[in-house]
């Protein structure tokens, strides 16, 4: 048997593969809902997500909602959204067109000359940092006021402390791009182009909770693991209510302070490298306004050092979610949002909705989150020991994002089992 502990979304999508192979598995999760860093709720009536507000609807994911019959609840953006930046005093439209951009006001007509120089620039060192990397690629106005909002967005890190070895190689390996990103782009037609945009009538919880009904009584809610121990045959997994599992394989998804302490008493060095992993903290509020703002949302360019506002998503534009917009404050660059009382910050984050868009609103949620930094800490990552039958997988330990983790969950299970036998979705629904 296989257990895979954590019933996040990497979790419940090795168990999706896992099914598809016939394998015998189990999937535990210590709380009472599946999902993870996933959740959604309606509140007065609109549907809040605080986790990912969307994915992008990749073919694997595709295939997932396919299978687990969700092709109804699906909501995809329009085509036409435009993404902002919030710069000296308004929002300025960021086109994902290099002509478009050409003749947009988001940066200067310098900071655009500067920008054609980078194919003329040595291509990534491993070992620098990322706001190097961009702003020497890019130069210094680019990357503070579009590329290190965008990116660091992604982590609600500062890209100063991200190491292009630990975050960004893989992803610039992924997409071909070598020496150069501009000249890579041009032989993409100059266009920024991504599978479109989706979430669920009832928010991104949608996927996780069908996830976690199409395994059944494999998906175990409200079960802790208490300990691991290895043994001459395998793993015994011990549950919080002293129930133990025989296992073959461990697969952990649990976040790094929980990874840490399971792993605490089988491998200590690794366990300590897990432990010193940064989240970054992030308040995700709701705002309700009556706008005529239309489009993805913006970032914040890091030239606005006085405000703890992010960024905002546009949900009623996205997923015609009426008046509905989420902003978000702190990370990496903003720390000090963990000692303001819940007060100051629902004064802050409408009194900056309020400076960015021109619009009053009126707050339905605020709540503290933590996101994986993905920062120099996780230089300690590096040739980790990890015994036999055990795996680890999650948002911290490889790519981030949806997309991502279902792409480690097969890749995991392509290692554990045999080509899955292809079922029809009728029979997987059942």
């Amino acid at each position: 048997m296989i257990a895979v502990v954590g019933g996040g979304i990497t979790g419940l999508a090795t168990g999706f593969e896992l099914d598809r192979i016939g394998a015998d598995f189990v999937v535990l999760e210590a709380r009472d809902r599946p999902g993870g860093v996933i959740r959604s709720d309606v509140v007065d009536g609109s549907v809040l997500d605080w986790g990912p507000q969307r994915a992008r609807l990749t073919a694997s994911l595709r295939r997932m909602i396919d299978a687990l019959g969700l092709e109804s609840e699906v909501v995809t953006a329009p085509a036409d959204l435009d993404l902002y930046i919030y710069r000296a005093g308004r929002l300025r439209r960021l086109p994902f067109n290099v002509a478009r951009f050409a003749f947009s006001d988001v940066v200067s007509l310098g900071a655009k000359l500067r920008a054609l120089a980078e194919p003329f620039t040595t291509e990534a060192r491993p070992d620098e940092r990322v706001a190097d990397f961009f702003t020497r690629k890019f130069g210094r106005e680019l990357y503070e006021t579009v590329i290190g909002p965008l990116y660091g967005g992604l982590y609600a890190s500062d890209p100063r402390n991200m190491e292009v070895g630990l975050s960004l190689i893989h992803v610039l390996r992924e997409f071909g791009i070598g020496r150069s990103l501009l000249l890579r782009l041009l032989g993409r037609g100059g266009a920024i182009q991504a599978p479109p945009a989706c979430s669920f009538t009832g928010g991104m919880q949608v996927l996780p909770d069908a996830l976690a009904r199409s395994l059944g009584r494999r998906f175990r809610r409200r079960t802790p693991v208490r300990a691991l121990t290895l043994g001459g045959g395998g793993w015994r997994v011990e549950t919080d209510s002293g129930e133990v599992l025989e296992a073959s394989d461990v697969v952990l998804t649990t976040p790094a302070p929980v990874t840490a302490g399971l792993l605490e008493s089988i491998v200590p060095r690794t366990s300590s490298a897990i432990a010193q992993l940064r989240y970054n903290p992030l308040v995700v509020a709701h705002v309700r306004a009556d706008t005529d703002l239309r489009g993805i949302g913006f970032k914040v360019s890091f030239a606005e050092e006085d405000m703890l506002l992010t960024g905002v998503t546009f949900n009623e534009s996205l997923f015609a979610r009426e008046k509905l917009y989420t902003a978000y404050m702190g990370g990496a660059r903003n720390p000090q949002v963990t000692s303001m009382s819940h007060e100051e910050l629902s004064v802050r984050v409408l009194d900056e909705f309020r400076r960015t868009t021109g619009f009053e609103g009126r707050l339905l949620s605020l709540q503290h989150e933590r996101m994986p930094a993905w920062d120099l800490s996780w230089r300690g990552l590096r040739d980790l020991d990890v015994p036999p039958g055990l795996h680890i997988a999650g948002n911290w330990w490889s790519r981030p994002g949806l997309p991502g983790r279902l792409a480690e969950a097969a890749s995991l299970v392509r290692k554990l089992g045999p080509e899955p036998v292809e079922v029809p979705p009728a029979l997987v629904r059942g």
